[in-house]
């Protein structure tokens, strides 16, 4: 892996680790990701060969656990007010109260989906970069 790459892939933890705060001390996952797939989507299968294994691990995924959703199928009753789902994967970031915060059409590889998850997160107010960090 070529510096530039590497240095994608790092700068998002980076930011992950020194955030002020991420969620209040012994709370619940106050948001979750939900994955919107199909079983013959190409790029869903290669988000799991290539982040599934990881994400239930990371930091990302203690504040926003992964919820699988076949798009095929019948969407969940409490799933309906998310809206303009039509291609896969589609990765929605939900809040505790099922209020959209952001979503990622598509499946961008993986140097690119942690920054872009990271951003949505912060974005989406669940975490937040320090002020003196920002500031340099």
């Amino acid at each position: 892996m070529n510096f530039a790459r590497a240095l994608v892939r790092f700068l998002p933890a980076l930011g992950l680790l020194v955030a002020a705060h991420v969620l209040p001390a012994g709370s619940a996952a106050a948001a979750e990701l939900v994955m919107f797939e199909s079983a013959g989507c190409p790029w869903c299968k290669l988000w799991h060969k290539e982040i599934g294994p990881a994400y239930p691990k990371s930091e990302e995924g203690r504040i926003a656990p992964l919820r699988r959703v076949d798009l095929d199928r019948k969407i969940p009753a409490d799933l309906k007010g998310v809206k303009g789902v039509n291609m896969t994967p589609t990765f929605v970031l939900l809040d505790d109260k099922g209020r959209e915060l952001g979503r990622m059409r598509g499946y961008p590889g993986a140097d690119f989906f942690w920054p872009l998850l990271d951003d949505l997160m912060i974005r989406g107010g669940l975490v937040e970069v320090m002020d003196s960090m920002a500031a340099n």
